[in-house]
C-alpha cells in the first residue's frame, strides 16, 4: 500500500509503518463509546471548597517549595475565530446582513485593534473605516483586517492578535496576558516565571519578537524573572488522512496526506517539561487586569488543593512501601482513594490484602490533575463523568460528546443533565513521590479519540485526532474536579466574543 516516496515521506516525520497501519485500522474500526457510572455533580465527584478549606488551599500553596511552569497550548491559527467574516468576504456582499456581521461593524471602534484596523484601511485604500462604512464598503473592511495585505488575522495564531485595550493606551495580546498571569499565580518563591507555548513553526519568529519586545518590560512592572520557552507539535504525532472508505487519501500528485493530530498529540511536549507543578490553560481563555482577581485567587486556590492531594498520595505510598501494613490502613487509605479521588471499584470488596495493596498502589503512583469546573451555561466543552476504566474501576474524566454513544439513551440523558462543563483550566502534578517525572506517554488511553469528516479540495475525507491531552491522554491520571466560579472562563471563539464586557 505504502510506496517508496511514502516510507521517505513518513520517515522524515519520524513515524513508522507499523504506527499507519495502526491508524488504518482505527479508521476502520472506530473507537468504541465510553461506559458512564454517572454524570458528575457537587458531592459526586465535582468538590465544592468550604471557605475554610479555600482557606488552607491558598496557604498550602502560598508556601509551596517545589518548581512550578504555566503551560499554554497556542499553536492553533486564528481562522476559525474569522470564519463568519471570511463567509462575508466570500459572499460577494457589501454590506451586512446576518446579525453576527452587523454587531461586527456597528462595535468596530470597540476592538482593541480598531487602530490598527483603522490605520490598514488608510494604507490600502486611502480612506478610514468611518468612510469606507459610509460608502457600503464593510467588505473591504474585513478584508483589511484578514488579508496578508492588511492585518493577516486570517491567519495569524490567537496569541498574537491584538484582544484587550491595558493602561496607557497599550493594548494586549493574550500572549502579554499570559505573561501578567504568570506572574500573579505562578511565580515561585524566587519571583521566576517559567512560562512554556507550544507554537507552530511558521509563526514561532512572531513569538519571539513579542516576547522579546515585552518581557523585559513586564519583569520590571510585576518584579519577577521570566524564563519563556517554546516547542512545536512534532510531525511525529500527525496522522494519516483517508478517504471514505478509509484507505489512504492521495493528492493530485499521489502524495499522502497527513494532518495535525489535535490538541492530545500535545502530551509530548507536556511529557518533555519538568517542574512538579504545571498550569495548563488554553491561549484564548484571557481577561485584561482590572478582571483578574477572581481567576488569580482560584488559580492559587486549585493549586492549593493539588499540594494537598499530592501530599496524602506521598504519604499513603510511603506507608505501602514500608511493609506491614495493616487491615485498618488499607481500609483509611481505600477511603481516601474514593472519598478524596473518587475513584471505586467494585472489585475491591474481595480483595485479599495483598491485592487490595497492589490496587492501591496502582491507583495513587499516577500523575495528577485538578480540573477546575464551571456551571453549564450554554458555552461549548467537554463535560466531567465517572467513566469506566479498562480494568473495571470507575473514576472522574472528561469527555466529549463526541465520545458518548448516542444510541445510549441513559447515557444521553447524563450528558443532557449534566450541571458543570471543562473549561481546560488545568493543575496538574506530573512527578511520582520519590520526585521522579512520570512518562506521561504511558497514562494516554488510546481508545479515545475521535475520527471526524473533513474536505480537501473538494473530496470529502476521513481525519483521526489523538486522545485529547485533557480527555484521553490523562484519561489514567488521578483527576479531581473542583467547583470554579464562571468569571474564570472567558474564552474568544469568534471576533466577536471580544465585545463580551469581560474583554472590554
Amino acid at each position: 500500500m505504502l510506496n517508496q516516496d511514502d516510507l521517505k515521506l513518513i520517515e522524515a516525520k519520524g513515524i513508522t509503518e507499523s504506527t499507519i497501519d495502526a491508524q488504518l485500522k482505527r479508521f476502520a474500526a472506530g473507537f468504541p463509546a465510553l461506559k458512564i457510572e454517572a454524570v458528575a455533580t457537587v458531592e459526586n465527584g465535582i468538590v465544592r471548597l468550604d471557605d475554610k478549606k479555600a482557606t488552607q488551599c491558598l496557604r498550602l500553596w502560598k508556601e509551596f517549595t517545589g518548581t512550578i511552569e504555566k503551560f499554554v497550548p497556542a499553536s492553533g491559527a486564528a481562522s476559525r475565530m474569522f470564519k463568519d467574516l471570511f463567509a462575508f468576504v466570500n459572499s460577494g456582499r457589501n454590506e451586512p446582513s446576518t446579525p453576527f456581521e452587523e454587531a461586527f461593524f456597528a462595535h468596530i471602534k470597540n476592538f482593541a485593534f480598531f487602530p490598527l484596523l483603522n490605520k490598514a484601511c488608510v494604507e490600502l485604500y486611502s480612506k478610514n473605516i468611518d468612510d469606507l462604512m459610509a460608502d457600503k464598503r464593510h467588505a473591504d473592511v474585513a478584508r483589511a483586517l484578514l488579508d496578508a495585505k492588511g492585518l493577516n488575522y486570517g491567519a495569524l495564531p490567537k496569541g498574537l492578535l491584538k484582544f484587550h485595550r491595558a493602561a496607557g493606551g497599550s493594548v494586549h495580546t493574550p500572549v502579554e496576558e499570559h505573561l501578567e498571569e504568570g506572574a500573579q499565580y505562578a511565580a515561585d518563591r524566587n519571583r521566576r516565571v517559567n512560562l512554556h507555548f507550544t507554537v507552530s513553526p511558521e509563526h514561532r519568529r512572531e513569538f519571539e519578537k513579542l516576547l522579546a519586545a515585552k518581557v523585559p518590560f513586564m519583569q520590571k512592572v510585576w518584579g519577577v524573572t521570566y524564563n519563556v520557552t517554546m516547542s512545536e507539535q512534532k510531525a511525529s504525532t500527525d496522522t494519516i488522512a483517508v478517504n471514505t472508505d478509509n484507505t489512504p487519501y492521495r493528492d493530485a500528485n499521489g502524495n499522502l496526506l497527513f494532518r495535525p493530530a489535535g490538541h492530545g498529540a500535545l502530551i509530548e511536549n507536556l511529557n518533555e517539561r519538568d517542574a512538579d507543578v504545571i498550569f495548563v490553560k488554553n491561549i484564548d481563555n484571557v481577561v485584561p487586569s482590572r478582571l483578574r482577581n477572581v481567576t488569580t485567587r482560584y488559580k492559587k486556590l486549585i493549586a492549593g488543593y493539588l499540594v494537598y492531594l499530592q501530599r496524602e498520595i506521598a504519604k499513603n505510598l510511603r506507608r505501602l512501601d514500608a511493609g506491614n501494613v495493616s487491615e485498618a490502613d488499607l481500609k483509611a487509605m481505600l477511603a481516601f482513594v474514593e472519598r478524596d479521588l473518587f475513584t471505586h471499584s467494585p472489585a475491591t470488596a474481595t480483595m485479599s490484602s495483598e491485592e487490595l495493596a497492589a490496587y492501591l498502589r496502582r491507583k495513587l503512583n499516577r500523575p495528577i490533575r485538578v480540573c477546575g469546573m464551571v456551571r453549564n451555561e450554554g458555552e461549548p466543552g467537554g463535560g466531567p463523568y465517572l467513566a469506566y476504566n479498562p480494568d473495571g474501576s470507575y473514576s472522574p474524566q472528561v469527555l466529549e460528546a463526541a465520545q458518548i454513544n448516542p444510541d445510549d439513551a441513559r447515557a444521553v440523558e447524563m450528558m443532557n443533565s449534566g450541571t458543570h462543563f471543562n473549561p481546560v483550566d488545568l493543575v496538574c502534578y506530573i512527578k511520582d513521590y520519590k520526585g521522579e517525572k512520570f512518562d506521561l506517554k504511558q497514562f494516554v488511553d488510546p481508545d479515545t479519540g475521535l475520527i471526524s469528516n473533513k474536505s480537501k479540495d473538494g473530496v470529502e475525507i476521513k481525519a483521526l485526532e489523538l486522545p485529547g491531552l485533557w480527555n484521553g491522554s490523562m484519561s489514567d491520571w488521578n483527576t479531581v474536579f473542583v467547583e470554579v466560579p464562571i468569571e474564570t472562563f472567558n474564552p474568544v471563539k469568534t471576533v466577536n466574543d471580544l465585545l463580551r464586557p469581560q474583554h472590554q
